[in-house]
């Protein structure tokens, strides 16, 4: 697919009677739903306990994931981390994807600067969200940052305004219907990224710690 064409989708790609993740995550390595393929190394796909508790959504690998294949290891995911332990979060009851499974960056001489995914992006990779989901029998749904709440929640949802409420899901989800599972709770909160770039990094952990405690508290 060229770079003029519009994305065709990951429909295309994705499985239809798949019944374990490592189907998805196998056949997620072939897709071209969209151009972010061309450049970037590799198909970033969730990782975790597929019977997890919880199901934590990102916004897109970043350079060191689309280097290692595994979502959230780079500097941002370190910080979720120590965020999901202070919170009181078990990490073997985490699975954790991203809403798009591709690197997009811009090359500044020989460094891949972040962009963030456009609504085509996040329209084209949904179908491998909505797949992982149908396997995943999650408790709760943690929404990081605004590019996964455009995917989940759509994009009239403002995390500044929501975040660290507790919401039903799938009823607060954008196509409810993509997500036939028992009647749960979901919460969104920001993006571990915005915390390194926040001017004052301690009191926006706390307030990402903050709001992962409600979570372990609708957990517990």
């Amino acid at each position: 697919m060229s770079r003029t064409e519009a994305p065709i989708g990951a429909q295309h790609f994705v499985p239809p009677n798949a019944h374990e993740l490592d189907e998805l995550k196998a056949a997620a390595t072939r897709c071209e739903g969209c151009e972010l393929y061309q450049d970037a190394t590799q198909t970033v796909f969730g990782r975790g306990d597929a019977h997890a508790r919880v199901v934590f959504v990102g916004e897109q690998p970043g350079d060191v994931e689309d280097q290692k294949g595994l979502p959230f290891v780079g500097p941002a995911g370190r910080l979720l981390r120590e965020a999901v332990d202070d919170a009181g979060i078990d990490p073997t009851n985490v699975y954790i994807t991203n809403a798009v499974k591709h690197f997009r960056f811009e090359l500044r001489g020989k460094r891949r600067i972040h962009q963030s995914p456009g609504p085509a992006h996040i329209t084209a990779c949904r179908p491998w969200l909505v797949a992982e989901f149908a396997l995943l029998k999650p408790e709760l749904v943690v929404v990081l940052g605004a590019t996964a709440a455009k995917a989940l929640l759509g994009p009239a949802f403002r995390v500044t305004r929501s975040r660290g409420q507790l919401m039903p899901w799938p009823a607060s989800a954008q196509h409810p219907e993509d997500f036939p599972i028992a009647e749960i709770q979901a919460l969104a909160t920001i993006h571990p990224s915005a915390v390194l770039r926040a001017d004052d990094r301690d009191a926006a952990y706390q307030s990402l710690v903050d709001d992962l405690k409600v979570a372990a508290t609708a957990l517990a």
